[in-house]
Parts: structure tokens; sequence; C-alpha cells
């Protein structure tokens, strides 16, 4: 069987990669079609995440061992086939190239092709330049203050979302409850010494 994935990223609109390889390939394999693809250096630590249909990890596919405990699955690249963890259409994945600021391309298993073999990945299809492999992590930090600031603007989160920002001491009573409310919990006769 040959699989289909279609590669792209939330750093560049115009960017994607579709890549054959066969099922029975090796994670490893996609590593380097992957790395091949955008011109990437092949030296830095990655990972694959077979996630859920919301994008949530599941599954870390290494670059190499990093569990020394036997009692827990590890799943590393050059152990692993791709059809031992991947085999729906429609499957998920993320392939994280960068660890310090968790950079990665988004991936979808977009079509299956039983009955063939195909004896190495290719890369079918490339649009647009990919995100650079390295960014400075002050300029990532800047970046996701921006994305914040323009969600929170879009949203229209001013001060009065949050409620009153000033703070009024006359407002509340020697216990520090509103005065509204009264010493006794208002109208339910409840006092603070009925606790």
């Amino acid at each position: 069987m040959v699989y289909k994935f279609r590669i792209f990223s939330d750093e560049a609109d115009l960017f994607e990669r579709e890549i054959t390889i066969d099922a029975e390939a090796l994670f490893i394999d996609l590593h380097h079609a992957i790395l091949d693809s955008v011109g990437y250096d092949k030296s830095e630590m990655t990972s694959f995440f077979v996630c859920d249909e919301n994008w949530e990890k599941e599954v870390e596919i290494t670059l190499v061992e990093m569990d020394t405990n036997p009692e827990v699955d590890s799943w590393v690249m050059d152990k692993t086939h791709l059809n031992e963890l991947v085999e729906d259409e429609g499957q998920h994945l993320i392939f994280m190239f960068d660890y310090l600021t968790e950079r990665g391309f988004y991936m979808e298993l977009e079509e299956t092709t039983p009955g063939k073999h195909q004896a190495k990945p290719e890369c079918i299809s490339a649009t647009g330049k990919a995100p650079q492999q390295h960014i400075d992590f002050d300029e990532f930090e800047k970046k996701a203050e921006a994305t914040a600031k323009k969600v929170s603007a879009d949203l229209d989160l001013d001060d009065d979302f949050y409620g009153d920002s000033e703070f009024d001491q006359d407002e509340f009573d020697n216990e520090g409850f509103n005065e509204g409310l009264g010493g006794d919990f208002g109208e339910a006769g409840i006092s603070m010494d009925d606790f």
C-alpha cells in the first residue's frame, strides 16, 4: 500500500508538500523525505506525533531512543513502520522540527492506494517556501505576543471584559464582604458566627 501525506504549516500560508511513501516504510524514511523536501539540516532533533482529529498529540515517535523504562511503549523512527501507527485516511500527525519553540508541520494522510508498493519516498508536489528551520527565541516570543494581542483585539477583550478594574475600599465592610450583601450575608440571616 502507498500513502500520500499532505504537509502544511501554520507559519507559511502558501507552503504545502505532498509526499508518497510505502506504508511499510519506516518513520525515519518519512523524516528524511520531509527534510529533503524543505531543505532543512538533518542533524536536528525531531519527532512525529500521531494526533487525534483535533490535533491533540497521542503517540510520539522519536528520532532516538528516549525512554529507558522497559514497561513503557516507546516508538523510535528507525524501528517503527508507518502502518504500525497510521492506517486511516484523514489521520493527523505533527512533525516537530524545532523543539525549543515547539514548531512543526501539520500532516494528514490524504490518500491510501492498496495493492501498490513504492521503493523510495517521493515529494510529488511542492508549493511555497517552507518557514525557516530555526527562529531566534526572542523573535519567537515577540511573534507570540503579537498573536495574543491580535486575538485579544479580535475578541474585544478590553478592561470591561474582566470587570471593574477600579478597587473601592468603601464598597467593603471591615470583614472584606460587599456591604451590599450586609455583614450577615444579606437576607439569609447567616452570620460569620455560624462558621
